[in-house]
């Protein structure tokens, strides 16, 4: 019904996109979008990259909110879900109403789970509040310890490093960036060494020391690491305990389906790192998906499903699509590379730097990642969506080659 009320709880790049498409789509009632940080919605990939180098400031990071038509309740996290009253219950102690929910409440960062995580000068990063933190930090820091080697890891090292700081970068796999498979993970740490960051991989963390302030990170084989800062970057935990006891599945994230529609529930949606949901790539098991460009696109499709008749539906089947900067490299990332089983190496080489690896899964292209290799990701990803094997895209390749050769 036209007057009936919506709410997004999340203010994060898929709650904007979300209540945007949720007006787009035909949506008069009311509308409250529910934030736990005072931030309107602001873009969290320069968190670790430009504005934690300097290079741009807090207004810069802001995304433009000011012509939706919205009641912004921030500052307030949810606590709670009444799905039988349809009430979403706020920690001030009030409850909003609602005909039709979104959920979009994002991860944040996983902590160390023993003694040190309190320590003065260990930081984690997920908000803009922590990015400006860190950034002050870096500003006085000689050694910075960074545990986990992932997507925030390695691109707050190599901002660090253009801070002059020291940089020890450790993590219990074997290379940097494992989510991109091994060839790109070989690349990865190459790059980090070729600029000055001491590599301690395939070693875990036994302490973290330090009376009040941080001192060293000890290391499994009892190497102690002299830090004066350091950066828990373990990867990030979805924010559903609110939504403990509400009879929504949870598995990490809300479970949804095709449609990003919570299972059981056509009243709500959900989007973001906060959701699961069955994926073709994936052979249709769950998938959660922690990237910008799925958040967007993901909160666009739940609202716009979310309003829409059942027989008009759309099934979110987007290919994921992923990046980082590092240095003066872009790595890019389409598919799942989480699900190949193998990668190979069938644009260019590693050794020249500049390289395009498939990662394959019953000899079906799940993946592939780009070492600079920007101008053809696009086409990767078109392909792996109409599902071709790893032969076709040889062949394909294959046959390029031999018109640029004629031309």
């Amino acid at each position: 019904m036209p007057g009936e009320p919506a709410v997004v709880v999340g203010a994060s790049l898929a709650g904007l996109r979300a209540a945007e498409a949720l007006r787009q789509h035909g949506h008069e009632g009311p509308l409250t979008v529910v934030g736990a940080e005072e931030h309107l919605p602001y873009t969290r990939p320069p968190l670790s990259k430009a504005l934690l180098a300097g290079a741009q400031e807090a207004e810069h990071v802001m995304l433009e909110s000011g012509a939706l038509d919205a009641e912004w309740r921030l500052g307030v996290a949810a606590a709670g879900l009444d799905h039988d009253r349809r009430r979403v219950r706020l920690d001030d102690g009030s409850e909003l109403p609602y005909a039709k929910l979104v959920l979009a409440t994002g991860s944040r960062p996983r902590t160390w789970p023993e003694a040190g995580a309190d320590l003065d000068g260990v930081f984690t990063l997920r908000s803009l509040g922590d990015a400006l933190a860190l950034r002050s930090a870096l500003a006085t820091t000689e050694h910075l310890a960074i545990v986990g080697a992932g997507f925030i890891g390695c691109e707050v090292a190599a901002t660090a490093r253009g801070y002059g700081v020291d940089v020890t970068l450790i993590d219990v796999v074997s290379a940097p960036m494992a989510a991109f498979g091994p060839i790109a993970g070989q690349a990865c740490a190459r790059l980090h060494a070729g600029h000055g960051v001491e590599l301690r991989l395939g070693r875990g963390v036994a302490a973290i020391e330090g009376d009040t302030r941080l001192e060293a990170v000890v290391l499994g084989d009892g190497e102690r690491i002299v830090a004066d800062t350091a950066l828990i970057a373990l990867g990030a935990v979805p924010n559903v305990e609110w939504l403990r006891g509400s009879g929504l599945a949870l598995r990490p994230g809300v479970v949804c389906d095709l449609n990003c529609l919570v299972a059981g529930h056509e009243e709500i949606a959900a989007a973001g790192d906060v959701a699961m949901w069955p994926h073709p790539l994936a052979d249709w098991e769950l998938v959660r998906v922690e990237h910008w460009t799925n958040a967007a696109a993901q909160a666009r499709r739940a609202a716009a499903n979310l309003l829409a008749p059942p027989d008009e539906r759309v099934v979110f089947d987007a290919v994921p699509s992923f990046w980082s900067d590092q240095y003066d490299v872009k790595v890019q990332a389409v598919g799942l590379p989480g699900r190949a089983a193998r990668f190979a190496v069938v644009e260019g080489s590693v050794q020249d730097g500049r390289f395009v690896a498939i990662g394959e899964r019953s000899g079906r292209v799940v993946a592939a990642v780009g070492w600079n290799g920007a101008r053809r990701m696009p086409w990767y990803r078109r392909v792996i969506g109409e599902g071709v094997g790893v032969a076709d895209v040889e062949m394909a390749l294959a046959l390029d080659e031999r018109a640029r050769a004629r031309a």
